[in-house]
């Protein structure tokens, strides 16, 4: 299977309760009038997402929360769950609703056990506790699609030295954790993973909001541009359930049908893994770093270090 530089994956985070009852159900929705799979990466474990809110210290979220209108975006209910309200488990109550992803032909996949859980405390932790994370999600993925999940995207592009080797570990064929250029095999520390990494390669749309005159009504342009840009093994869009599923639902509408006129091929993270040579896939380094538009580090894609052997 060949890909060209101009197709477009795309890879749809769900991150919270209300994300995934709304915004799944709109996206599937939006994606078969355009005739389109995507890749859902879901979050399985309990909604903390009000724990989110301890993130107010950290350099750039309030800047960030100012543009996005998260409160608009998440809803005022789900901004209180884990600390006013118990989080409501996802997969416990919408079970039917993930198994309709995969019948409607899109791929399933783990974002996470617990998103705010993860994205806020995994850089720091060690082996157990990664693993004991991982193994809980893939525990929640099992028990919805009776099958073992193949992909994982980290929760908030968060990762430590220990989530390449687990990945492979727990028979995840190929990872989405990292912003990049193109598909790699990551090195942390050690030898390397057989895992392979596909980045997101262009900006997500909470990233460009608000930012340079980019208005709702105008905001598919700049991602459009970057697209423009060839990358060797085509593009990776990252989406979330709870804007572009929602409120932003018309952006991406926009953007499909703007990809569609331009002729390209648009697809689910599986094609691209399966156009892959991973005899002859680069090494590169896995490293920390900053994206313009979000606050925080995020695992990026380093410099190359040969080939996996």
């Amino acid at each position: 299977m060949t890909i060209q530089a101009d197709a477009i994956h795309l890879k749809v985070d769900v991150d919270t309760w209300r994300g995934t009852r709304v915004g799944v159900p709109q996206l599937l929705s939006l994606f078969d009038r355009h005739q389109v799979r995507a890749t859902f990466l879901f979050s399985l474990g309990p909604d903390h997402t009000g724990r989110a809110l301890r993130r107010v210290f950290r350099p750039g979220f309030l800047q960030k929360v100012g543009r996005t209108s998260v409160l608009s975006h998440y809803g005022l209910l789900t901004l209180m769950y884990g600390v006013l309200l118990p989080g409501p488990h996802i997969a416990n109550r919408e079970s039917q609703l993930l198994r309709s992803v995969a019948a409607a032909g899109h791929e399933v996949g783990v974002h996470c056990h617990d998103h705010v859980r993860w994205q806020d405390g995994v850089a720091k932790e060690g082996l157990e506790w990664t693993r004991q994370e991982l193994a809980l999600a893939v525990d929640a993925f099992q028990q919805v699609f009776a099958v073992a999940p193949t992909v994982h995207g980290a929760a908030g592009w968060q990762v430590n030295r220990h989530v390449p080797e687990l990945e492979t570990s727990l028979g995840f064929r190929y990872a989405s954790d990292c912003r990049g250029r193109e598909p790699f095999l990551p090195i942390i520390e050690g030898p390397g993973s057989p895992c392979p990494q596909l980045p997101t390669t262009l900006p997500t749309l909470d990233e460009l909001l608000g930012l340079d005159g980019w208005r709702e009504d105008n905001l598919h342009e700049p991602v459009l541009r970057h697209a423009r840009t060839p990358a060797p093994k085509g593009h990776v869009f990252t989406l979330h359930a709870e804007l572009e599923g929602m409120k932003l639902l018309p952006v991406m509408d926009r953007l499909l049908h703007n990809w569609h006129a331009e002729g390209r091929s648009i697809d689910a993270l599986d094609a691209l893994y399966s156009s892959l040579d991973l005899a002859t896939l680069p090494q590169h380094s896995l490293v920390w770093g900053e994206v313009p538009g979000r606050s925080g580090q995020l695992a990026l894609q380093g410099s190359q270090a040969g080939t996996f052997s």
